[in-house]
């Protein structure tokens, strides 16, 4: 019965957990935001990095840099495909793919374990989009 289990599921069902609780705070953002890339986008990024950065880790521990490497260029062609100009010609969702290749890093550093780093710029992604844009300010200036 026991032959299916590897004794790594506890540790993992943890790191999961983490993702699943910082993907729905950044999700949360974005969503408020209307923008589309919300909450299961953000969980599913995050928790699939941690999932290939985990087997990385403890298929080959000599080299676990060969697979979360692939996970970088491969979640950047996911946020390429977001990215649309209008007819205007304005860029649109570039900021929501950036936010899931930073997903993926935060899955990645639970994934290796690192949860405080992971927490950290989970904040730090909940606060970037928030920053007001200097434009927005210059042409509020400007109509005084």
């Amino acid at each position: 019965m026991s032959s299916w289990l590897s004794g790594l599921e506890v540790e993992f069902a943890i790191k999961l957990g983490l993702c699943l609780v910082l993907g729905v705070v950044i999700g949360v953002e974005r969503e408020l935001r209307n923008k589309p890339a919300g909450i299961s986008t953000h969980c599913f990024v995050m928790a699939g990095a941690c999932l290939f950065t985990f087997i990385s880790i403890s298929a080959d521990p000599n080299s676990p840099a060969r697979i979360a490497a692939q996970v970088v260029s491969g979640v950047g062609f996911l946020g390429a495909g977001m990215i649309l100009k209008s007819d205007n010609n304005t860029v649109r969702n570039l900021t929501t793919a950036a936010a899931i290749w930073f997903a993926a890093a935060i899955g990645m550093s639970i994934g290796i374990g690192w949860y405080a780093i992971a927490v950290i710029a989970s904040v730090y992604a909940v606060i970037v989009p928030r920053i007001p844009h200097v434009k927005r300010w210059v042409n509020s200036q400007h109509d005084e």
